[in-house]
């Protein structure tokens, strides 16, 4: 059951989450560099959004982070975290159920 239901659904929503923090990284460079500016709607309004989802997330990531003079590798640090509990789930998914 484990192999069936849980580990396929943690990996989806780790993907996904993946995902967001991409689109997150993508877009506060495309801010960064002023190819997009919170002048745009569209652009303010999805920048809202990431921080809403992924804000909970990192900010207890970056409470713990030591300073690095404003790079913030908390989305590294959040991407690793969800391979390694990807991986984790798997093997422990695979030593429950047995060999085949």
């Amino acid at each position: 059951m484990i192999e069936e239901v849980v580990i396929p659904t943690v990996e989806l929503l780790g993907y996904i989450l993946s995902r967001v923090v991409i689109v997150q990284f993508i877009l506060s460079l495309l801010i960064t560099y002023n190819v997009v500016n919170f002048s745009n709607k569209f652009v303010s309004s999805v920048w809202q959004a990431l921080n809403a989802i992924l804000d909970p997330i990192l900010n207890p990531i970056r409470k713990r982070m030591p300073e690095t003079g404003g790079i913030d590798f908390s989305p590294m640090v959040l991407l690793f975290a969800i391979q390694v509990t990807i991986y984790l789930l798997q093997f422990l998914g695979h030593r429950i159920e047995g060999p085949a």
